[in-house]
């Protein structure tokens, strides 16, 4: 006891650790369906989110349906500091923040900014089967620059297989092999 009132006389100060101050992407686990609205509600509490979505034609008996449908169903990926982490866990329709013992885990930054980048530039990409095993590749050109992946093909055509491990959900995106690398 007398060190502790030894150091705060002396005007020592302890800090946080800075993984709790410093904003990263997380991905949140949301109920069935649930995505966009989640979205919503974060853009009210002013979080900075991202919920990728691709462009699916469906079919019903008398029309056709353009659908806006997300990449990673169940998952929205919000970047906040870990401190500031109950905000989200607030909204309704979050179960909980992705991660091992209680604790979340942070997304690699620099995933999550080249899949904005990639989607936002017009890049179509689709859900695909989580894998791990293939060629793995990085793309050294393009919008998805930096990006690593398996490269699958499919009709002559080259397809970079985007995969979030910690999620195991993957996607899916054309390129061109001109763009590619091996690692």
């Amino acid at each position: 006891m007398a060190t502790f009132l030894q150091t705060i006389e002396a005007g020592a100060h302890t800090s946080l650790p800075t993984e709790n101050l410093d904003p990263r992407w997380y991905a949140a686990y949301t109920s069935a369906n649930h995505e966009k609205r989640v979205a919503e509600q974060l853009g009210v509490r002013l979080v900075e989110h991202f919920v990728p979505l691709y462009e699916s034609m469906r079919r019903w008996k008398d029309r056709k349906v353009r659908l806006q449908l997300p990449l990673f169903p169940g998952y929205v990926f919000v970047r906040l500091a870990g401190c500031e982490r109950l905000r989200v866990l607030q909204v309704p329709g979050v179960a909980r923040l992705v991660g091992f013992n209680g604790l979340p885990c942070a997304l690699p930054d620099s995933d999550i900014e080249a899949l904005k980048a990639g989607l936002a530039s017009g890049i179509r990409a689709e859900p695909y089967p989580f894998q791990l095993v293939g060629r793995r590749v990085r793309v050294k050109a393009g919008p998805l620059e930096g990006l690593q992946g398996i490269v699958v093909r499919r009709k002559n055509r080259f397809r970079l297989v985007i995969s979030l491990d910690l999620i195991h959900r993957a996607a899916v995106v054309e390129v061109e092999a001109a763009d590619l690398e091996r690692i």
